[in-house]
């Protein structure tokens, strides 16, 4: 291994390549930044393209450390989306809260004329 936890094999380095793009994800999605998480995409479908369907078994190491860094990515992702919801559910309840608050004028009206 070299001195940046590269393997030797040049057949695993686009393996490595996978590892670390999951790494990456991983590090968007926990600052919340699903815009650069969703860039990615097309990357990622270019690392994967083409490899073979039984990967070296030197290779297992580097696949599970992507598997692992990838779901660790969709969790955060899943606690993004709820707490955008959470927040969501909570604008409409107070915007419902305001609205209850407008309600009518006394004398049934619906607004006051300041022209007058």
């Amino acid at each position: 291994m070299s001195s940046q936890g590269l393997a030797p094999d040049a057949s695993l380095r686009r393996y490595e390549a996978i590892a670390e793009h999951a790494e990456l994800e991983l590090e968007f999605a926990g600052r919340g930044e699903v815009e650069r998480v969703a860039e990615m995409a097309a990357r990622w479908e270019e690392l994967v393209a083409g490899l073979p369907e039984t990967p070296p078994p030197a290779a297992a190491p580097l696949i599970e450390r992507a598997r692992l860094m990838h779901e660790r990515t969709q969790i955060d992702l899943i606690r993004l989306r709820d707490a955008l919801l959470a927040d969501l559910a909570a604008t409409k309840q107070a915007s419902r809260a305001a609205s209850g608050y407008a309600g009518t004028l006394p004398g049934g009206l619906t607004h006051i004329d300041r022209s007058a």
